[in-house]
């Protein structure tokens, strides 16, 4: 019976404590995407806007320099305003994703990923 109430307790007490705050999936791909947007290659193609800054990915998966030619489709050919777009969109995602509205956070970001297009 005492250890019954021991258990109880402790149950009780730990569901009280606050816990680390998880980031959710659609914050991870927030984070991927913004890296992308102020990386070299998109610099590249929009030019360094206000408040951004060139950053290193140092991603294991980047590729040391620019694939040659252009890409097989033509809506994934990067422009100023799909970027500029883009930006847009993960300021959306952003909200989307503090109000736990995490499917329309992922399509944000799918549409934001597609408008991008492939970065030199």
């Amino acid at each position: 019976m005492r250890l019954t109430l021991a258990l109880g307790a402790s149950v009780l007490l730990l569901g009280l404590l606050p816990l680390p705050v998880r980031a959710s999936s659609c914050a991870e791909q927030i984070g991927t995407i913004e890296r992308r947007l102020d990386s070299a290659g998109a610099i590249h193609v929009a030019g360094l806007q206000d408040g951004h800054t060139i950053r290193s990915s140092k991603s294991p998966k980047a590729l040391a320099q620019a694939p040659a030619g252009a890409p097989s489709d033509a809506h994934m050919i990067s422009t100023a305003a799909h970027i500029s777009d883009a930006r847009r969109l993960i300021g959306r995602a952003v909200d989307e994703d503090r109000a736990g509205q995490q499917r329309a956070c992922e399509h944000t970001m799918t549409e934001a990923k597609g408008m991008i297009g492939a970065l030199p």
